[in-house]
C-alpha cells in the first residue's frame, strides 16, 4: 500500500552532504533528497534532465554566464546537456530531485562526491 513521506522526518533521518537518498519511484523516476552544503562540482547530463525543488534554505544554479537564486518552495529544471554547478547558500539547504532512476548525481564527470550506489530511506 502506498505510504506518504514526512519531509521533515526524511531530511532529519541523515546528516552527510552531497549523497543523495531515494525517497521513492515514480516509473522509470526517482524522488531522491539530498542535503547541500557548500558548492557542488561543474558537470551535465547527457540524457537526465533534472528537477530541483528547495525545501529548506537557499539554493545558487549556476549555469555559464548567469546564476539562478532558487528560494524554499522553488524547484528549478536544468535540461539534459547543460553545464549546471548547484551551491548551497547561507549553510545548509535541503533539496528534492526528481529525475530517472539511471541519473548520476556527478553526471559526465567523475569527483569525490560521485555516488555510484543509493542508499533508500525507509
Amino acid at each position: 500500500m502506498p505510504s506518504k513521506v514526512n519531509l521533515a522526518e526524511a531530511f532529519g533521518s541523515f546528516h552527510d552532504h552531497w549523497n543523495p537518498r531515494i525517497a521513492g519511484d515514480i516509473n522509470d523516476f526517482q524522488v531522491k533528497l539530498v542535503k547541500l552544503d557548500g558548492k557542488f562540482d561543474w558537470h551535465h547530463h547527457e540524457v537526465e534532465d533534472e528537477l530541483f525543488l528547495v525545501v529548506a534554505g537557499r539554493m545558487k544554479m549556476a549555469f555559464r554566464g548567469r546564476d539562478v537564486i532558487v528560494e524554499p518552495g522553488e524547484f528549478i529544471i536544468v535540461p539534459h546537456g547543460v553545464e549546471h554547478c548547484p551551491e548551497a547558500l547561507d549553510g545548509e539547504c535541503h533539496v528534492l530531485l526528481l529525475e530517472p532512476g539511471s541519473t548520476r548525481n556527478t553526471g559526465n564527470v567523475e569527483t569525490g562526491k560521485t555516488r555510484r550506489t543509493l542508499e533508500r530511506l525507509d
